[in-house]
């Protein structure tokens, strides 16, 4: 396998050299239960078409329907198994890097061989629905030659996991980001790696389709207050963080991670630098600079570069209007009330 998170492929070619149908890897039965569902334009992640589909409360591109559906069906989790649940954009790559680092700190205790310093985050931590199960010629992968604990990525919500991921004792890490640097974040990367023009979207037609929750995996604000409400009634479960908080105390939230995980740092540890060594490994600065991440692919895609921009926080108040902040204010306001999650607002 060869995991990617946003990067997964976004064009496919037929023998002739033209982009083939969006549909050209769907089985029938994917076809015909998409012809079912409410379809609108999005925001979308793959940009292999403009249009998003309503499954089961969420918006996604056909693709992931499928996929999503695979994984329901076939996905049998192990009690050991971690899962690094993300909304798209919104430190993804950081927080896979860190919990990679700190499951396998026995393993890879050198920062001279350290994977980490030759394999992108997402190579080390696949996603289930983008090359897991994304590969339409092999829906269900043969998972047994995983090294355990084994370790997976996802950005579908908690409602639409598969069963087994929710009953059985593996443990969900949970990030998420101010929604007004998550929608920038992901409008800026989807620019950078636009296949073509008719994928191209104003800040403005993003910003409308963000507002509506036309974006993959979205609402954003429901993807988020599945794993909220989870992490409140099974806080063994699901660890919940944000971006903002990571960023503001790495070295505390890095603590809370080990912890969560069954495997918290010693005394002895801890008085050795192994949990600074740690955040120094994954930093922005470190992982930025480092070739790996800087050129070939993640899979099959050559954007490495692009999963690397700023890693600021209230970086959206370069972009967003005053109009624009205010409506998605009151949106956040209206979809986030009574639930105890709120975010500050840093500009």
């Amino acid at each position: 396998m060869a995991p990617t998170d946003l990067t997964h492929v976004t064009k496919n070619q037929s023998r002739d050299g033209e982009e083939a149908s969006e549909e050209d890897n769907l089985s029938q039965d994917c076809k015909d239960l998409i012809l079912s569902l409410p379809k609108e334009k999005g925001f979308s992640i793959l940009q292999i078409s403009p249009y998003l589909y309503l499954f089961q409360g969420f918006w996604f591109s056909s693709a992931f329907i499928q996929t999503i559906n695979i994984i329901q069906k076939h996905f049998q989790a192990k009690d050991s198994d971690v899962v690094v649940a993300t909304i798209p954009k919104s430190g993804t790559t950081w927080l896979k890097a860190l919990t990679f680092a700190i499951i396998n700190r026995h393993r890879f205790s050198s920062s001279q061989n350290h994977p980490l310093l030759t394999s992108n985050p997402h190579d080390l931590v696949p996603v289930f629905e983008h090359t897991v199960y994304g590969d339409a010629h092999n829906q269900v992968p043969n998972l047994s030659n995983m090294i355990e604990p084994r370790l997976f990525g996802t950005h579908i919500p908690f409602p639409l996991l598969a069963k087994s991921i929710k009953e059985s004792k593996c443990r969900i890490i949970y990030i998420c980001r101010n929604p007004f640097d998550t929608f920038v974040s992901l409008w800026i990367f989807l620019n950078a790696i636009n296949v073509g023009p008719q994928f191209a979207l104003t800040l403005e037609e993003a910003f409308e389709m963000y507002c509506n929750g036309l974006v993959d995996f979205g609402p954003s604000w429901n993807q988020m207050l599945g794993y909220w409400n989870e992490s409140i009634a099974r806080p063994h479960k699901v660890l919940f963080l944000k971006y903002e908080d990571l960023k503001q105390d790495v070295n505390f939230h890095v603590k809370r991670v080990a912890e969560f995980l069954g495997c918290p740092f010693t005394q002895d540890e801890e008085n050795s630098g192994v949990i600074e060594n740690i955040i120094k490994l994954c930093s922005f600065e470190k992982m930025k600079e480092l070739e790996v991440n800087n050129s070939g692919a993640t899979g099959t895609n050559i954007w490495k570069k692009h999963l690397f921009r700023k890693a600021e926080v209230g970086d959206w108040v370069n972009y967003l209007s005053p109009s624009m902040v205010e409506k998605l204010s009151k949106i956040m306001e209206e979809k986030l009330s009574g639930s105890g999650l709120s975010f500050t607002m840093n500009s």
